[in-house]
């Protein structure tokens, strides 16, 4: 698959998540640094949900996204073991900031903040019902 296709779907699989009550934005678009500094990306979300979970994933050159790490209002998440070390990151009521700590030249990527509801509203009052097979 194409690199290019492979965003298109990323894209569109983020659209299908996006929904009126959820909201994701990270204002900056470009942030650079010294190596050996620490760095600090912004996330601003908003939810409808009493107990949302926010995700940031990484994107290298020519790579798919790769997950970094998970917070949720109860101060529990976890942290691929890849990145335990240098990123860090605290939920609060309306934003999930990412920290990388002694930055390098390999942390060069895009950074993708995306938000999960975990208590979702039932859309539709539908019943699936089977049909029985009459056997011969």
């Amino acid at each position: 698959m194409s690199q290019w296709l492979r965003n298109l779907f990323l894209i569109f699989v983020l659209h299908l998540e996006c929904r009126g009550e959820e909201t994701v934005s990270q204002p900056e678009r470009h942030q650079t640094e010294l190596e050996g500094n620490s760095v600090t990306l912004n996330c601003k979300y908003s939810s409808a949900s009493t107990a949302p979970d926010l995700f940031w994933y990484i994107q290298r050159a020519n790579d798919i996204p790769k997950y970094i790490l998970r917070r949720d209002k109860f101060e529990t998440g976890e942290t691929d073991t890849e990145f335990q070390e240098r990123f860090h990151s605290k939920l609060s009521s309306d934003s999930v900031p990412l920290t990388i700590q002694d930055v390098r030249v390999s942390d060069s990527a895009v950074y993708y903040c995306a938000l999960r509801p975990t208590v979702r509203k039932l859309k539709s009052n539908h019943i699936q019902k089977h049909r029985s097979r009459n056997m011969l």
